[in-house]
């Protein structure tokens, strides 16, 4: 007879995620690392008092915004290199509804987060509860269906024995280098707080061998034909490369073959930033370097990317009249876009396999292709070197200055982590990027508000490394709570707080595309109604010391350079913040390199939006369908 134990679904969770573990080549990782929560009664008698109950198998940390914790689970789960995560609770209501956004940036990432979603009773001994959302025409829905589309796994545990086969799908999907995104368990809080006699091998522990697929024998011949057949290739790099920790295997793929390597957002510092074959960014926030290979490529070898708008500028980028896709993906949808040769395999796998039929051949690209690439590489790093310097040391630092600044002080095991606004496009064509997982950019959904939790999650996950969190006044403003969880858990992150008094990213393309930067600005509203008027006098660094952080205010660029020394090697909390000059009073960085689409409107009668137009169209036309 099967020996049980008597546990609620809440118990039986819990104890079962403290057992679940992954490998990957031979190096084994607890899978779930902790739990965030936040506690309602949708999961305050459940899940919450089997972390009680289990405190000493399950780790717990205290979050502030149900989204918040999402990012912290992402960042741990992406500096872990996808073979560890966290799970999220919640009550019902706001609570659930409140990870949507985290759900959505997981999935799109290919980054695993379990989220454990309290849900309205199953049995419905009153109906409805507080929170409940009424849907006339379905009597099993609630809101956490919103979540079915944002996550790769999704089930409504309503009868105890139901957790059995679905918690052990979840753990097939988190640990699945293709479906891993967000996995959701929703758990009606009536069956979360049921006991269930347990079959004791549920609790056994299981460790989820997360696979390396090598490339297809025929695929693989064709792509080595392809290669050596090309004249002009180019390889861009995207985030495929650090899920696979492929960074050795593409160094050495660039060394023998001598094939200029670019990166998307999500693959930069997959070679360092002084590899020779480094030649930066590529697409609407790319280096010249990187945008003019692309436009002259004839083979572009694509690795672990999903070719993103900002990656193909909206289709223009890649504008040989012959060229050709390859595209080593381990993600068969991903390998197939652009209607490119799919070489279907694990990135390390398959940029080995490449490397070795490719130095049989003893192929390597021209002489006179190196010379050009190398020369152009250094002509835009002498204009990074002009955007950084700061001639005047006594004087508010532009923005890129302030990078600069930052620059000069990290090494390789800094961590920077960045998500929206103004600085990816600045970090992307100017960061030196000095190790593999330096440059922490989330672009896929570029969501505002996550950088200071996922810093949290990064430092979590490597207490060893500095972790700087870099957010303008705007990203700052939608999620600063987290601040409270870094103190109270003495996570030691740097906050660098750029105020540049509105949303310049979004700004800018407001001028750009007619709209004449309306609802920016973080300003008074003036007579005429629109909001022209003095700065708003919001004192942000006064709000993160009011949260328990440690504030240096930097004014110049010499007590910027102070500041960020003081706070590198603080080992609490620390925020420098810093107020920047103007992209409308100073030279800002280098314009981008490659347009993207952003349509504007087709009839207008005020002349900015009339000129936008214009120029729209011209770019249009240069869209083309790679079949």
């Amino acid at each position: 007879m099967t020996s049980t134990t008597r546990l609620t679904v809440a118990q039986a969770l819990v104890r079962f995620l403290s057992a679940q573990y992954t490998e990957r080549d031979g190096t084994r990782h607890r899978l779930i690392g902790a739990t965030w929560g936040i506690f309602g009664h949708g999961n305050v008698a459940g899940i919450g008092q089997a972390l009680v109950e289990y405190g000493d198998v399950m780790p717990y940390h205290q979050g502030r915004n149900e989204q918040a914790m999402v990012h912290a689970a992402v960042g741990y789960a992406r500096q872990s290199g996808r073979l560890s995560t966290h799970a999220v609770t919640t009550s019902i209501g706001p609570g659930a509804t409140n990870l949507v956004t985290g759900a959505a940036l997981a999935t799109i990432n290919h980054l695993p987060v379990l989220l454990l979603p309290g849900d309205v009773f199953a049995a419905r001994p009153a109906d409805p509860v507080l929170q409940q959302l009424e849907v006339p025409y379905a009597g099993d829905v609630s809101v956490n269906d919103c979540l079915r589309p944002v996550s790769r796994y999704f089930d409504r545990i309503t009868r105890p024995e139901a957790l059995i086969p679905s918690a052990l799908q979840a753990m097939r999907v988190l640990t699945d280098p293709v479906e891993t995104g967000a996995v959701t368990l929703a758990l009606p809080q009536d069956v979360q707080a049921e006991a269930y006699d347990w079959p004791e091998e549920f609790f056994a522990e299981r460790t989820w061998v997360v696979r390396r697929p090598g490339a297809d024998p025929t695929e693989l011949a064709e792509a080595v034909r392809a290669i050596r057949g090309a004249r002009r290739p180019l390889l861009v790099a995207g985030g495929g490369v650090h899920h696979s920790r492929a960074e050795a295997a593409l160094a050495e793929f660039a060394a023998v073959t001598r094939i200029p390597v670019a990166s998307t957002q999500a693959g930069k510092g997959s070679l360092r930033f002084d590899h020779p074959q480094d030649v930066g960014g590529v697409g609407h926030t790319g280096t010249a370097t990187a945008d003019e290979l692309a436009r002259t490529a004839d083979l572009v070898i694509g690795v672990g990317t999903r070719y993103t708008d900002f990656t193909t500028a909206s289709g223009t980028l890649f504008a040989h009249p012959d060229v050709r896709f390859l595209n080593l993906n381990i993600a068969p949808y991903d390998g197939h876009k652009l209607a490119g040769m799919p070489l279907i395999a694990d990135a390390r796998s398959g940029l080995m396999e490449l490397t070795a039929a490719l130095d049989m051949h003893a192929y390597q690209v021209g002489a006179s292709y190196v010379a050009e690439y190398t020369e152009d590489k250094e002509r835009w790093e002498q204009r990074v070197d002009a955007c950084y310097e700061a001639d005047e040391p006594d004087v508010r630092p532009t923005q890129p200055q302030v990078l600069g600044v930052l620059d000069a002080l990290v090494d390789e095991s800094d961590v920077i982590i960045n998500a929206a606004g103004s600085l990816p496009g600045d970090l992307h064509k100017l960061w030196r990027a000095r190790s593999r997982d330096q440059y922490h950019l989330e672009y896929g959904y570029s969501c505002m508000g996550y950088e200071i939790p996922a810093a949290i999650g990064v430092k979590l996950a490597a207490p060893e490394r500095r972790v700087w969190a870099l957010v303008g006044d705007g990203t700052y403003l939608m999620m600063p709570t987290e601040i409270v969880t870094a103190v109270q858990e003495g996570v030691a992150i740097k906050v660098l707080l750029v105020q540049n008094h509105g949303y310049a990213s979004i700004g800018g393309l407001s001028e750009e595309t007619g709209a004449e930067r309306f609802g920016t600005a973080y300003r008074h509203r003036a007579a005429d109604g629109a909001f022209t008027g003095a700065p708003l006098p919001v004192d942000l660094a006064a709000n993160a010391a009011s949260l328990g952080m440690r504030v240096l205010r930097a004014k110049t660029v010499s007590d910027l350079r102070e500041a960020l020394a003081e706070a590198r090697d603080a080992d609490t909390p620390t925020c420098v913040y810093v107020e920047t000059q103007t992209a409308d009073t100073v030279s800002g960085p280098p314009p981008a390199q490659a347009w993207w689409d952003v349509p504007v409107a087709e009839t207008a009668t005020r002349p900015s939006a009339v000129k936008a137009r214009e120029l729209y169209e011209r770019h249009v036309w240069t869209r083309r369908r790679h079949l």
